[in-house]
C-alpha cells in the first residue's frame, strides 16, 4: 500500500517527525515538503498523511492550501493528519482544529501532535525575544513525541 507524506516545515521539526513516521509505516512511503514542490499527483497514494508545524497559532498556508486542493481527492483516502509545536492538553487540541478544516477532520483515521523544538540558531532576533517571552524558553530545545509517532504509524499501518 503506498502512502504519501505531505508537510511543511519553518526549522526542520516537522520534517524530522515525518522521516521518523516514515520508518515507522509499511509499505512504500514518500515525502514531500509543500514548500518544495506545487504540483502532487495523489491518485497513486491509498493513504496520505499530512503534517505542518504551529508557529503563533497557525499552520503553514502550503498545508491548508494542499487540503482545501484536494479536499475532494482526500475523502476516497485513509487520511492521517499530525501537527508539531510546543504547546500542549486543550491549547494544542484547539490549534489542531483551528488549523484543519472540520471536513477533513472528520475523514481522518489519526491524527496527533508530534511534539516540537525551540532551535534558537535558525531563528532571527525577534523570534528568539517572543520565544524567550512568551515561553520562557532560553536556549533550544527538542520535545519531539516518538511514542506518539510510533501510536500514529500503528492507526496507520492498521487495515
Amino acid at each position: 500500500m503506498n502512502t504519501l507524506i505531505v508537510y511543511s516545515t519553518k526549522y526542520g521539526c516537522t520534517e524530522k517527525c515525518a522521516e521518523l513516521l516514515s520508518k515507522k509505516l509499511i509499505g512504500k512511503v514518500d515525502i514531500i515538503n509543500l514548500k518544495k514542490v506545487s504540483y502532487i499527483d495523489i491518485s497513486k497514494y491509498e493513504k496520505i498523511i499530512i503534517g505542518g508545524s504551529i508557529y503563533i497559532g497557525k499552520i503553514q498556508k502550503e498545508v491548508t492550501e494542499f487540503c482545501s486542493k484536494n479536499l475532494d481527492k482526500l475523502k476516497e483516502k485513509r487520511i492521517g493528519l499530525f501537527i508539531c509545536g510546543m504547546q500542549e492538553g486543550e491549547i494544542i487540541n484547539n490549534e489542531f482544529n483551528q488549523n484543519f478544516n472540520s471536513e477533513i477532520i472528520k475523514i481522518t483515521d489519526a491524527k496527533e501532535h508530534f511534539g516540537g523544538e525551540f532551535n534558537f540558531n535558525k531563528m532571527n532576533f525577534m523570534e528568539k525575544i517572543i520565544v524567550k517571552k512568551i515561553s520562557k524558553v532560553t536556549s533550544s530545545k527538542s520535545n519531539i513525541l516518538e511514542d506518539n509517532i510510533r501510536k500514529f504509524a500503528q492507526v496507520m499501518n492498521a487495515n
